[in-house]
């Protein structure tokens, strides 16, 4: 070891600059990060899909087909024909809701895993699934928690106003339309809001390890002056990827009609027709499941990339992931997590709690409260007084004639 100043290499960059994102450095890199853990993400992402898939489709096909198949025990055109039918909608519908919900409670693991790879990827880290789980795995249960709970509350709020709307429609049907319409007016604005102020609670979660009350604050707070920018992003992901998914549907579309037309022209039901419309089916749905898969991830990323940069913005957490590099890279080893939260500089609410007044000191037991003193009257205004000139100084002093001198003009 030497006493003079060695060359270091410059810090490795992440996929940001670690400094305060604009609008269009969030949207680029939410799609560009992926080529930085491509294996991880999409692999990890891919499997979760498939498998909540297949068991959604499995389960929901054995319902309906358990009971549906009760309709050829009782007669057609019955009351109980008619009852049996409407219990094997209802617990069809009912059963697909619930394995649905249950799915996307699967699929936050997937946004979870992707948001912790987007934290250690902004300065330059390449983790490995094992890693990544290991981070996610403490708060894995309020992550699904959160999201079966937000289902459940936005599915309360539609069943009750869907079913204040028919009862509505039974009664005044102009009135039930009207109110149908300004109710959907009033939910595109709404949802939109409630999705950007709750975006960043997963990585709350993740990163700070909350409370489920605490993330939601936590992530009201920090998207605090980012509203119109998170909005955006939402926005233009979702549209691009509905986009995509249109335009790769539709080519898929057009081939199974046409292999259909093909192999069988007539209609027939032979082994080589169903198995050449199950694979073209199978082919569209895998294409489907990999768009899904890259839409989860880049939201995903977005939804990482604008926790950090609302930390950078608020709290100065730049500063901390710089000195972070730089440390690491100076050779330091057993550094501490650069995204802890530091008290002193977290968001505070806008308008925080005002302190309680004390109240007065109350009199001791017999005495009573002197009564509080009388106010003085003003004093008059008066002149100010001149004093009298002094006589002698008002005559200028005198001499001896022969002391006197006369100033001429020079010339």
């Amino acid at each position: 070891m030497t006493a003079y100043p060695s060359w270091t290499p410059a810090p490795r960059p992440g996929i940001i600059p670690l400094q305060p994102l604009t609008f269009g450095t969030i949207l680029g890199r939410s799609f560009s990060a992926l080529r930085h853990n491509p294996k991880v993400l999409l692999g990890f992402a891919m499997v979760v899909q498939t498998i909540a898939y297949l068991v959604v489709t499995i389960a929901i096909s054995g319902v309906a087909f358990a009971s549906f198949s009760r309709l050829d025990t009782v007669p057609a055109g019955t009351d109980e024909w008619d009852a049996v039918l409407t219990g094997s909608i209802t617990l069809t519908a009912l059963s697909g809701l619930v394995l649905g919900l249950l799915a996307g409670a699967v699929g936050v693991l997937v946004q979870a895993v992707v948001i912790s790879d987007v934290l250690h990827a902004a300065v330059a880290e390449k983790m490995t699934l094992r890693m990544l789980w290991q981070r996610v795995r403490p708060v894995a249960w309020r992550l699904v928690g959160y999201t079966i709970l937000l289902s459940l509350a936005i599915g309360v709020i539609v069943v009750i106003v869907g079913g204040l709307i028919a009862v509505l429609a039974v009664a005044v049907p102009a009135a039930a339309i009207i109110l149908g319409i300004l109710v959907v007016l009033a939910a595109i604005p709404l949802s939109l809001w409630l999705a950007v102020k709750l975006l960043l609670v997963p990585a709350v979660l993740i990163v700070e390890h909350t409370s489920l009350g605490a993330a939601l604050a936590r992530s009201w707070r920090l998207s605090r002056g980012r509203f119109w920018v998170i909005l955006g992003i939402l926005v233009l992901v979702s549209l691009v990827f509905g986009a995509v998914a249109q335009v790769v549907s539709i080519p898929f579309s057009f081939l199974a009609s046409a292999l259909t037309t093909v192999i069988a022209p007539t209609g027939d039901e032979s082994a080589a027709a169903i198995i050449g419309i199950v694979a073209t089916l199978g082919l569209t749905q895998i294409v489907t499941l990999l768009i899904q898969s890259v839409a989860v991830i880049v939201q995903s990323t977005a939804a990482g990339l604008v926790y950090i940069d609302c930390r950078m913005r608020h709290e100065g957490l730049d500063l901390d992931l710089l000195e972070y590099v730089d440390r690491r890279d100076a050779g330091e080893a057993g550094l501490p997590d650069p995204y802890v939260v530091h008290i002193g500089r977290t968001v505070q609410p806008r308008w925080p709690a005002a302190y309680p007044q004390p109240a007065p000191f109350a009199p001791p037991p017999g005495y009573t409260l002197a009564p509080p003193p009388a106010a003085e009257p003003t004093p008059a205004r008066t002149a100010p007084v001149t004093p009298p000139a002094d006589p002698s100084s008002s005559t200028p002093p005198t001499g001896p004639d022969d002391d006197r001198t006369t100033w001429a003009m020079p010339r």
